[in-house]
């Protein structure tokens, strides 16, 4: 099956932005994944740099017009968004990734209940 911007599909940009492609690409910084500092990981993973991307401080892609997702072509998949969490829920997310809280709130500010 092909997907996403495969070979058979021609969409305008119009299109695109309407997302009429099949699937989903949620993205780190964006609702479903609300936390940038996961591209680091991505990029470990992919050994990016080997290929001349970089991530700044902030966790920017350099150059400033890569783009990294994670990319699920089901028909039925759905966009989604990541629900406001509360300090337990963000206590548990920086002990599962070894950082201080503080480094977390940072990271997670959009979704804080606060």
């Amino acid at each position: 099956q092909d997907w996403g911007y495969g070979r058979h599909e021609s969409f305008s940009t119009e299109e695109l932005i309407a997302e009429k492609y099949s699937g989903i690409r949620p993205a780190p910084g964006y609702p479903a994944q609300p936390d940038h500092s996961e591209k680091q990981t991505l990029f470990e993973l992919l050994d990016a740099g080997q290929i001349g991307l970089s991530l700044t401080e902030n966790f920017a892609m350099q150059p400033a017009a890569s783009i990294s997702g994670l990319y699920f072509s089901h028909p039925q998949s759905r966009y989604f968004a990541i629900n406001r969490i509360a300090d337990d829920q963000l206590g548990d997310y920086a002990r599962r990734k070894e950082i201080s809280i503080q480094e977390a709130r940072h990271w997670l500010s959009p979704i804080l209940g606060e």
